[in-house]
């Protein structure tokens, strides 16, 4: 069973909940990469990189290095892994329920064509 009422959780979905530190993910996914790397394709400073990485690192989803004056970040993958099984087990819910949806709509259309073929003319049947 999933753990509701887990703060880990929160704060991993809060970390999750920004696009940009989604972004960083992504590129973290790929290797190590230092704060300046993370801050490029968002055009954003060091110092603002810097927080996103912090938001990440208080959810557990990245580990810091600091090597002289560079700072390496890489992902941590196990907190995705615990929001991953929050996630999963609505993707159960729902796919029951599309489940069931597809056999609703197969059986109308069941329905429909022997509808149709008994109203048709006794020789076009």
């Amino acid at each position: 069973m999933v753990d509701n009422d887990s703060p880990q959780l929160d704060i991993v979905f809060r970390a999750l909940g920004d696009a940009t530190r989604r972004g960083m993910l992504a590129r973290l996914a790929l290797g190590e990469k230092s704060i300046g790397e993370l801050a490029e394709p968002f055009a954003m400073s060091f110092a603002g990189a810097s927080k996103h990485v912090k938001v990440l690192e208080d959810a557990g989803l990245v580990r810091r290095d600091v090597r002289g004056r560079t700072h390496i970040c890489r992902l941590e993958p196990g907190p995705l892994a615990s929001a991953d099984q929050w996630l999963r087990h609505y993707e159960r819910f729902w796919t029951g329920r599309l489940d069931a949806l597809e056999q609703l709509l197969r059986d109308d259309d069941i329905r429909k064509a022997e509808a149709k073929k008994s109203r048709a003319p006794k020789g076009e049947k």
